[in-house]
């Protein structure tokens, strides 16, 4: 049981209801990690409007972002979102094989060749940060993204860290399944 009282979708008011509205129109399910944020209405708006940003990005695709945030989830053992975004990537059409290939090198999706290049480069800043190299964001800007695109893929990935520490102060089952 969680440690702090979330607003329940039939209790949900305001930007919190309208949320949870989108969220379960969408996917069919509340994020845990938003649930756990609809003790603050403020913070629970700035994540939407984050998450917004994100799905009409000009540059990363919907493929790429559930990419960087089911690999980020794999680094970080955060149960929660692995299957969530396994979900997401199953509806992409990925199966059993493509798991394990993306799990062992990030650059085996069914990605562009562009978008592999940028995961692995967020999988490998995640590992290590100290690891990334000019070489790597040469490399970045030579296949056509820009420094907007890498700044934004890397906040996109480290961004799961907030959530992976705080469902797990909070209790709000880390390891749930869908």
């Amino acid at each position: 049981m969680p440690r702090i009282k979330t607003v329940l979708s039939d209790e949900a008011q305001g930007v919190v209801k309208q949320g949870y509205d989108m969220y379960l129109t969408h996917f069919g399910t509340i994020p845990k990690p938003m649930e756990m944020l609809s003790v603050s209405p403020e913070l629970f708006e700035l994540q939407l409007k984050r998450n917004r940003y994100f799905a009409s990005h000009s540059n990363l695709s919907f493929g790429l972002l559930t990419h960087i945030r089911y690999m980020a989830s794999l680094e970080l053992s955060y149960r929660f979102c692995i299957d969530f975004n396994k979900m997401l990537l199953e509806k992409q059409g990925l199966n059993d094989e493509d798991f394990c290939r993306l799990e062992n090198d990030p650059c085996q999706t069914i990605l562009e060749e562009h978008e592999d290049a940028m995961l692995a480069f967020v999988v490998k800043a995640l590992k290590n940060p100290s690891a990334v190299t000019d070489a790597d964001i040469l490399k970045l800007r030579g296949l056509g993204w820009t420094d907007k695109d890498m700044v934004d893929a890397m906040l996109h990935g480290v961004s799961m860290t907030n959530h992976a520490v705080m469902m797990q102060v909070f209790d709000m089952d880390p390891n749930c399944l869908l």
